[in-house]
């Protein structure tokens, strides 16, 4: 199933989002946003299709999709019914790309060029209109099937009128004035240059997926349970498998080191080229570059679920989705046909009735250079090229917008709501201080609450894991285990109730200590508490400070004791703090925020924080943190490198200033080329547009959008 709103798939039996009924279907969302906004106005996302665009996905094979319309998805290669661009690949795959599309332009550009030079060279009649037939109708013949079928779809696009304009340049020429057999020719040239230039464009877009693609080893090498190691396809490996990291190797999946050490070069999901060092405990991602060192490693997330796999994806995603401003382009299109169509009648009237003699070929040229040079090529081209570029050179820098929406909006947030463990610290807590009360072993509890943690997926929970794992004491069966989010977990072992989490939940006493205090009990009595240490990261400060230098409010929301919360708001120079609040507390704030009509960004990696991503403008997910939160962001750092959100936000206002800049001068172009082309000159200068030149406008006006798209990727 398609979302109507972003294009994205989403799930056919459970959408995230929801469904909504209209008019007797029923849609699916990826979110609960583009639910909000379908409800609102589902007529503006469906008129650019006469069907459901919550089309099934096609079973098996390949899918491909429109990069402006991703509702449009077919098995095979074709034209766009839409707009009548070329399709591409949903999910792009490894190996030579397909640029079949590219080359069939390619050799009509070849064939029409040197004959149109031939038309403009050779002043024979009937030598003219055999060269021209053959570019307009053999080399342009692509141009007459788009046109066609989007008359049929009754949806207008660039190639109707393109079509309208040779085909009646063409005729007129046919019927009396050879002269419109150049501008016939010329056209459909410069339109096929302007189509291999945009393909061109395309394919460099999708440069960073290829190369990321190129990144995944075919085979692993699996160490069996009695050590036999044999080299297999790496999509034999299973979640708990044991691969060798040889010197050199990529790795094959996302895993955590169980032997050896050494440096792995990350680039690929930092952005940066320093390597990290690589010891036990230490997880290492999909496709990143093993150095020196030798390691053996347990595969914990395979296939689609792995790092490498999911920027694959998420970035081909976003780069297909719609953002809002883009509704602004659709609009503007919407009633642009029948416009330009009315100012070329106009424009013909007023010859016919004012202009000098010979009035009908003065009519004529003016309506046909109006119809070619109003091709809305540039308005269409204006958002999604910048998107397709600015989400690849996103990926390429380790940051990863699940679609346009979240590259739109990241520009635009005025507050900035950290969490605090894993978001402004690193998220490897370290006990530092562990009591137990009296009447308990401390070994004993420790065991017993490093077994209840190793199910929870919060940062805290690895402290004790790693604390029980140094000190080699034991791991018991867990039951019943229960996870409350922002509070902490319970579960039985070895018959008692153990619980551990804030001091509410568990019900002791507060103990006035520096640092995050976790309580803990047993079958109701309170038991001890530990003392556990985060380091705040080396940028978090540096971060804060250029947000607030630009005008960005800062504010730290938290569910740890107030005392840590405040010594890391301290650190980082956030004075704007809350601390010990729950999942409720955090939505409430953000939901507050927004009421007041400011724009929220909310940066976190736990699953007590996905309501407060889903929540906000823009959730940011940080590192490779709970599934939950992960599912519930816009924007994905892999890395956790709070340089990557701040490159994030440059970014997305770059991109932002890109696409307006594309569309005042497609607008403007507009606005001037057809008043120009309908005659507008002629009456003080004495000067006309020829349609061949208008010809030329409009391609020009086309590469002007895509040279200023592409200019993102070396910002």
């Amino acid at each position: 199933m398609i979302d109507p709103v972003c294009g994205m798939t989403v799930d056919e039996t459970s959408p995230k989002g929801g469904t909504f009924s209209h008019e007797g279907v029923e849609y699916g969302f990826c979110s609960p946003k583009c639910r909000e906004r379908f409800k609102n106005d589902a007529k503006e996302f469906l008129n650019k299709t006469n069907s459901p665009p919550t089309q099934t996905r096609p079973r098996g094979g390949r899918v491909y999709i429109c990069p402006m319309d991703p509702q449009v998805r077919e098995t095979k290669p074709m034209a766009c019914p839409i707009c009548g661009m070329a399709l591409e690949l949903e999910t792009p795959t490894a190996g030579p790309e397909d640029d079949s599309e590219l080359r069939d332009m390619s050799w009509r550009l070849a064939l029409a060029a040197p004959l149109t030079i031939a038309v403009w060279v050779v002043d024979a009649t009937r030598i003219q209109m055999v060269v021209s037939a053959i570019i307009v109708f053999g080399a342009g013949a692509p141009i007459f099937t788009r046109a066609l079928v989007s008359i049929q779809k009754r949806l207008p696009n660039m190639f109707t009128l393109i079509a309208m304009g040779v085909g009646t340049a063409f005729i007129a020429s046919v019927i009396g004035d050879p002269l419109h057999f150049r501008a016939a020719a010329m056209i459909t040239t410069f339109t096929l240059l302007g189509q291999v230039l945009e393909l061109r464009a395309r394919g460099r877009t999708r440069a960073a997926l290829n190369a990321l693609l190129q990144l995944a080893p075919e085979t692993a090498i699996r160490i069996s349970e009695d050590e036999e190691e044999k080299e297999i396809p790496v999509s034999e490996l299973k979640v708990g498998d044991r691969f060798r990291m040889r010197p050199g190797d990529r790795v094959p999946v996302d895993g955590r080191v169980q032997s050896g050490h050494s440096s792995v070069d990350e680039s690929l999901v930092t952005g940066e080229p320093l390597p990290v060092e690589k010891g036990v405990g230490s997880r290492l991602a999909s496709g990143t570059l093993n150095g020196t060192g030798a390691m053996v490693a347990v595969a914990e997330r395979i296939g689609a679920e792995s790092t490498l796999a999911r920027i694959v994806s998420l970035t081909a995603q976003a780069q297909r989705s719609r953002a809002p401003i883009q509704r602004f382009a659709d609009r503007v299109s919407a009633v642009f046909f029948p416009l330009v169509l009315i100012s070329a009648a106009a424009a013909f009237a007023v010859w016919m009735v004012f202009g000098p003699q010979p009035r009908f070929d003065y009519a004529l040229t003016s309506a046909i250079a109006v119809v070619i040079i109003a091709c809305p090529c540039a308005l269409g081209l204006a958002t999604p090229m910048s998107i397709l570029v600015g989400v690849g050179r996103a990926a390429q820098e380790g940051i990863l917008f699940r679609d346009a929406d979240a590259l739109e909006r990241l520009g635009e947030v005025d507050v900035v709501v950290f969490d605090k463990t894993g978001t402004l610290t690193r998220g490897q807590p370290e006990i530092v201080r562990f009591e137990a009360n009296d009447g308990f072993d401390s070994d004993s509890l420790l065991a017993c609450i490093g077994s209840l943690e190793r199910a929870s997926e919060h940062p805290l929970a690895s402290a004790f894991v790693r604390k029980t794992e140094s000190l080699n004491l034991s791991s018991h069966e867990v039951t019943s285990f229960h996870y409350e989010p922002g509070s902490g977990v319970e579960g039985r072992v070895q018959g008692r109730l153990i619980r551990v989490g804030t001091r509410a939940w568990v019900g002791s006493p507060s103990a006035e200590l520096e640092g995050t205090i976790v309580y803990a009990s047993v079958d109701g009595k309170t038991a001890g508490f530990a003392v556990i240490s985060d380091e705040v990261r080396s940028d978090a400060k540096e971060t804060v400070s250029v947000l607030q230098q630009a005008g960005v409010q800062c504010m730290i929301v938290s569910g740890d004791a107030s005392g840590a919360v405040a010594a890391v708001a301290k650190t980082v120079g956030i004075t704007d703090v809350e601390s010990e609040a729950s999942p409720a507390k955090k939505l409430e704030i953000v939901e507050r925020l927004r009421s007041s009509g400011r724009k929220v960004a909310v940066l976190g990696d736990g699953v007590n924080d996905a309501p407060a991503l889903a929540a906000a403008d823009v959730g940011v997910a940080m590192g490779q943190g709970a599934a939950a939160a992960i599912e519930s962001a816009g924007v994905a750092l892999p890395a956790g490198d709070l340089g990557a959100f701040l490159r994030a936000h440059q970014l997305s206002r770059l991109t932002m200033r890109n696409i307006r800049q594309n569309l005042v001068f497609a607008i403007a172009y507009n606005a001037f080329g057809i008043p120009v082309a309908g005659g507008l000159l002629y009456p003080w200068f004495g000067l006309m547009l020829p349609p061949a030149y208008a010809g030329i406008a409009m391609a020009l006006s086309s590469v002007s959008v895509v040279a200023n798209a592409l200019r993102l990727r070396n910002r």
